[in-house]
């Protein structure tokens, strides 16, 4: 797993050991990026779930403003912080232990892209997902990555669902505000 474009290109990147991390696969990564390539420049980014902080670096590496980086296990958090040191990114990152709805409740920060990669079948987005588009920046974008049969919210609020894509194993669902929202 390494670092594929920008500042940081060409990084290995740790993930923690175990079973409790799922890194997402270079591949559904590379896709992600190439879906929100034009938006990455100078957002604020969220990864929820982070995990081993791939996304999130990638897309500070890309030239995104902030990162935080949330995750409930503390190797985790760990593997994260060593991954932002060696990639030079820590200055520009935020990295929490905690859940993600704790967070979500008490952030009051506002997100131009948020990346959502939790544990497979525990239906956890459909919990999180009104919560998630509150934190949202105008204009911004919601990407879940599920497992390829799990069932998603069509949106809710002023987001919804305007694209899914497959990849092995994976489904990416991409959210974006409406229009009319946009321009209130």
């Amino acid at each position: 797993m390494r670092v594929t474009t920008g500042l940081a290109r060409g990084r290995n990147l740790e993930a923690p050991q175990g079973l409790d991390t799922r890194p997402s696969s270079d591949m559904t990564k590379q896709a992600v990026f190439n879906i929100i390539q034009n938006y990455v420049e100078g957002a604020v980014f969220l990864d929820l779930f982070a995990g081993s902080g791939q996304m999130g670096i990638e897309a500070l590496s890309r030239g995104a403003k902030t990162a935080v980086f949330i995750d409930n296990s503390p190797k985790a958090i760990e593997v994260i912080k060593a991954n932002l040191k060696h990639c030079g990114l820590m200055e520009q990152a935020r990295v929490a232990q905690m859940d993600a709805q704790s967070f979500l409740q008490g952030s009051g920060q506002k997100f131009d892209i948020v990346f959502l990669d939790p544990p497979y079948q525990k239906q956890i987005i459909h919990q999180l997902f009104e919560q998630v588009v509150a934190c949202m920046a105008p204009g911004g974008i919601i990407v879940c990555e599920t497992e390829r049969n799990e069932e998603l919210p069509e949106g809710t609020g002023s987001y919804t669902e305007i694209k899914t894509y497959l990849y092995g194993k994976a489904k990416v669902t991409v959210y974006r505000q409406s229009n009319e929202q946009e321009d209130e």
